[in-house]
């Protein structure tokens, strides 16, 4: 199986690889966003190590239990090679209903099927008041005219 577009990225490709992931991601579907990983996929999240498509679909299935209403935008940072560097933002809020945004860093590392077998990821979160929301999309992927991070100066 392999996932276009495929390394080494020109910057356009790197462009789509991003927004794929951002789509995947908003659709919060763990065991289908899973898919996009290696089978022996390598992840550092927060202080967080997970080894495999199973421990990460686990993650995640966590994670969207408990990060409700989420919404992501990802933004390319730099690429070369295999390797994609993004910057993100993304706003849930918990059962208790308080808005949280969260700011991240990933570097991303693929196979020659475009699979992404590495992933490093740093991230500092917030709480927030409903009305300091910047992500009002409907639930699923950012419409292609939503601003991005750049627009919100995250």
């Amino acid at each position: 199986m392999s996932r276009p577009p495929l390394p080494p990225f020109t910057e356009e490709s790197a462009i789509v690889k991003v927004r794929l992931a951002e789509d995947g991601w908003n659709g919060r579907d763990p065991a289908k966003v899973a898919l996009a990983y290696t089978p022996d996929t390598r992840w550092r999240n927060r202080a967080e190590f997970l080894n495999g498509r199973q421990e990460v679909e686990a993650f995640l299935t966590r994670k969207w239990n408990r990060e409700l209403d989420y919404r992501l935008i990802k933004e390319i940072w730099a690429f070369a090679g295999n390797r994609i560097a993004v910057r993100y933002a993304y706003e849930y809020h918990d059962d208790s209903g308080q808005w949280f945004r969260a700011y991240g860093n990933e570097n991303w590392d693929f196979a020659e099927d475009g699979l992404m077998h590495t992933r490093h990821s740093s991230i500092n979160e917030h709480p927030i008041r409903d009305g300091d929301r910047k992500f009002h999309w409907p639930l699923g992927r950012r419409p292609d005219d939503h601003p991005g991070l750049s627009h919100f100066g995250f």
